[in-house]
């Protein structure tokens, strides 16, 4: 069986190793014992991003409690929080020199707090030692548990995301526990409390477009004003096949939608991925 050939819009250069940049950050990932979704999530846009001097952490470790169909995340039995990991993160942003910064997780089911706990203190690591910083945290869902997500809003990031993933039918068919209204529920949440709402969706899964404008319509109503949306790529032959290769033209339709929905920034377009030009939304 062969591996279906990408579209000429999906290639990505593979020449990593050349770029000091992406060598600098991949040393200081591998020196402090860090983990990024750009690697765990095998994101399209690592070369992009690394070679601009950016990356997204991931913390909690690199094995997650749930087995979506669409993400090639490692899941298991995660081993327990490594309480230095909030002060590994806050020096490696300084180190960087970041003036914005990325953080997300797996999801840990395991922890009675699902890791709020760890995503407050990390947050408010990176704050103390990198004054003026701004920040982006791209989180699970706690299980929808107010009292949890109000840690990490308490405790003062510029933007919260939280990824709705795909459209309202496909959802119990990709994410292994996440629930649509759960995911829609946490956005408002975040919605009410001030800070930037954010979320994103995959295509390429088996959506139409109705179920698409009717999912922006959804993040709008509970208060959601960036989206990203992007082409979804089958991690391996075990996680979802792709459905569709989403064309640049039909993306850029999605982007005029959304922005005449109300959402301040749309990023759509097939490489697109949640924490892609982060640092334009923070509004």
């Amino acid at each position: 069986m062969t591996r279906e050939r990408l579209p000429e819009w999906m290639r990505m250069s593979s020449r990593l190793d050349q770029d000091e940049n992406y060598q600098a950050i991949r040393k200081l990932v591998d020196d402090n014992h860090l983990h990024t979704i750009c690697t765990s999530g095998n994101c399209p846009n690592i070369g992009e991003c690394w070679r601009a001097g950016t990356a997204t952490f991931m913390i909690l470790g690199n094995i997650c409690t749930r087995a979506c169909r669409f993400c090639g995340v490692p899941t298991g039995k995660p081993l327990p929080p490594d309480e230095s990991e909030p002060q590994r993160i806050a020096e490696s942003v300084k180190t960087m020199g970041l003036r914005h910064a990325v953080i997300t997780s797996v999801d840990r089911d395991d922890l009675p707090d699902k890791g709020a706990t760890c995503w407050a203190q990390t947050i408010r690591a990176v704050k103390e030692l990198n004054p003026g910083i701004t920040m982006e945290t791209l989180i699970p869902d706690f299980d929808g548990i107010p009292e949890l997500i109000a840690q990490v809003i308490d405790a003062g990031p510029e933007v919260i995301s939280h990824n709705l993933e795909t459209v309202a039918r496909l959802t119990p068919q990709i994410r292994s526990r996440a629930k649509y209204q759960t995911s829609l529920k946490v956005i408002k949440q975040i919605a009410q409390s001030g800070l930037v709402a954010k979320s994103g969706i995959m295509l390429g899964l088996g959506e139409t477009r109705e179920e698409i404008l009717e999912t922006m319509d959804d993040l709008r109503a509970v208060g959601c004003t960036v989206l990203t949306i992007g082409q979804y790529l089958q991690p391996t032959r075990d996680h979802m096949p792709v459905s569709e290769w989403i064309t640049p033209e039909e993306f850029k339709f999605y982007e005029e939608a959304g922005l005449k929905k109300g959402f301040r920034h749309v990023e759509s377009s097939p490489l697109v991925r949640s924490s892609y030009h982060a640092e334009k939304h923070v509004i």
